[in-house]
């Protein structure tokens, strides 16, 4: 579902008429149709009764039109925020948790595409236990990372949820399988990151492991990073289980666990110090989860999305 695709529909059921609709939309009257097909089609619904001399709303399209309209009046609502951002709070320090993920990285694009002048954006790699002690001092603004146990000062929000998967040797057994069983994962020593610097992760591992029916066989030894634990997985020494948005590194490949798992990813910031810039990372990832489905348990949209107008 695209947002654009929503504003369609909208249109369609202020007009219920095709015609009238596609120029309000400023596009052909066959463009607006196809549009509003795979909107059902995607939704597996008829949204609209079509005949030769009415449009009308069908009882999923009423329903949907009351959503839809919410939908755009937050991304109309977000976008204005971001637009009003003034220079006195125009910094962002923001921490990348692991750089070898991408979810930061994407969201801080949209928000330099929209800030190009405004926003100045200072980036920290550190953990979340690190994270929470520079949001502690004032010295970070924002963080991301999973959110379990955080001190009561910090604030959060899921914005991802990141299928899980292994990271192998290009020559490994399991190299060129479409998946990876939990039950196999039992075989093969885990390279775990070091305690200190991301135990919720470390944590999420295990816990993924009980719930496969065995203890995690961990390499003996920890990493820092994942970019830290390519050596190990490359000479075949372990193997990593990482989330899909893990950067390509060469000589390894990512493959999905075959029992879907995901990694929650969230937003950390003070609770008590929100400032604008923060909303406006905040409505800049919200609006890149809805649009890339990062809190669907779906497969995710492959391309890329720096921007965050709709259409």
């Amino acid at each position: 579902m695209e947002l654009r695709q929503l504003r369609y529909f909208v249109t369609l059921a202020e007009e219920l008429h095709f015609g009238r609709a596609a120029a309000r939309e400023h596009i052909v009257q066959s463009a607006l149709s196809q549009q509003i097909q795979r909107l059902e089609r995607e939704l597996r619904v008829p949204l609209v009764e079509r005949s030769t001399h009415h449009v009308r709303l069908t009882a999923a399209g009423t329903l949907l039109l009351a959503e839809a309209r919410l939908i755009l009046s937050h991304v109309d609502r977000a976008a204005a925020a971001a637009r009003t951002m003034t220079g006195t709070d125009a910094v962002l320090r923001v921490a990348m948790g692991d750089a070898s993920f991408d979810t930061m990285p994407v969201v801080l694009a949209a928000v330099r595409e929209h800030h190009p002048n405004l926003l100045e954006v200072h980036e920290v790699e550190a953990g979340v236990p690190e994270q929470c002690r520079l949001l502690a001092q004032g010295r970070l603004d924002v963080g991301i990372g999973r959110a379990v146990q955080l001190p009561a000062g910090v604030a959060s929000e899921v914005i991802r949820l990141d299928r899980l998967g292994v990271l192998v040797a290009d020559d490994h057994v399991w190299a060129h399988r479409l998946a990876v069983s939990l039950a196999e994962v039992a075989g093969e020593p885990l390279v775990f990151a070091d305690e200190s610097r991301a135990p919720e992760y470390n944590e999420f591992i295990r816990e993924l492991c009980r719930t496969g029916g065995f203890a995690a066989k961990a390499y003996p030894g920890t990493v820092h990073s994942v970019l830290g634990a390519r050596r190990l997985v490359r000479d075949g020494h372990a193997v990593a289980c990482v989330p899909r948005s893990c950067a390509p590194l060469p000589g390894l490949r990512w493959i999905p666990l075959a029992e879907p798992a995901y990694y929650p990813w969230s937003l950390l910031w003070r609770a008590n110090g929100e400032t604008e810039a923060v909303r406006s990372i905040r409505c800049c990832a919200r609006m890149l989860a809805e649009r890339l489905g990062w809190t669907s348990r779906r497969e995710p949209a492959e391309a890329p999305v720096t921007g965050l107008r709709a259409g």
